[in-house]
């Protein structure tokens, strides 16, 4: 039988690491952008659908397709802008023999055009640049910068870009800063995405939010739930149960209460 690793093929930086424990591995490298806590918790938080289409914009590596991957039959398509991270994710589905239903689309979400044939979207996930474009985000390495800062695309780009694609009554899941939160209440509401369902995420109990997980629907009414808070540490600095689940296999979703 082929063996998978020697198909895909890892350039001198990059390194294959294990995804959880769903028995996916995901190539990585320090030289680019790495999923981090956010993504999980996205892929994990999202009202996945059984069945029909994702797409997942901002997908770097392709962690969330991945994931998402553990949780529905729906047929996946990730974009991505940089050919680098789109071809890391491209090699990571081969790797994982999931070419069948997660597809890599390298492209700028700005001027993604759907199939013909079926233009619309059941969900869409992003885990989206967090920080508006400053003078310093350029001087920065270009996969870093383009992964943290919004130098391709913006937050209105990316909830625009949502809204087209989305059927009515398709979901929105987002992963983003609490200090952009009524920016992204206030963008959703003007491209008929209703948010319906907000958690925030705090490192320990008494610290401030540093996350929120937040999902619209589109053409939805008035109608949105503040869910209990996501604690990630204990006071041992240890993840508290919740997170523990996530991360090693008991859940395949975050609770709503």
């Amino acid at each position: 039988m082929e063996n998978r690793n020697d198909v895909i093929g890892l350039y001198p930086s990059e390194r294959l690491d294990d995804l959880l424990t769903h028995q996916l591995r995901i190539i990585q490298s320090s030289e680019v952008f790495s999923f981090s806590m956010d993504a999980v918790l996205l892929a994990r938080f999202a009202s996945v659908p059984t069945r029909g289409r994702i797409m997942d914009l901002c997908t770097g590596n392709g962690v969330i397709p991945l994931l998402l991957s553990t949780r529905t039959n729906a047929q996946i398509d990730g974009l991505e802008i940089q050919p680098r991270l789109a071809d890391m994710a491209s090699r990571s589905v081969r790797l994982n023999g999931l070419e069948e239903r997660i597809r890599i689309i390298e492209g700028d979400l700005k001027a993604f055009t759907p199939d013909a044939e079926r233009p619309f979207y059941e969900m869409i996930t992003v885990n989206p640049p967090y920080m508006p474009l400053t003078a310093g985000d350029v001087k920065e390495n270009e996969h870093y910068a383009l992964a943290r800062s919004e130098v391709a695309c913006t937050l209105e780009d990316v909830i625009r870009t949502s809204a087209k694609l989305l059927r009515t009554g398709g979901k929105l899941a987002m992963v983003h800063r609490p200090t952009r939160l009524t920016d992204i209440i206030a963008l959703m509401r003007t491209y008929r995405l209703e948010p319906k369902r907000i958690r925030f995420v705090h490192p320990r109990e008494e610290v401030e939010a540093n996350m929120v997980l937040i999902e619209a629907a589109r053409d939805g009414k008035p109608d949105v739930r503040l869910l209990p808070p996501l604690i990630v540490y204990n006071d041992g600095n240890e993840y508290r149960e919740e997170l523990m689940d996530i991360y090693y296999g008991k859940a395949s979703q975050l609770k709503d209460g």
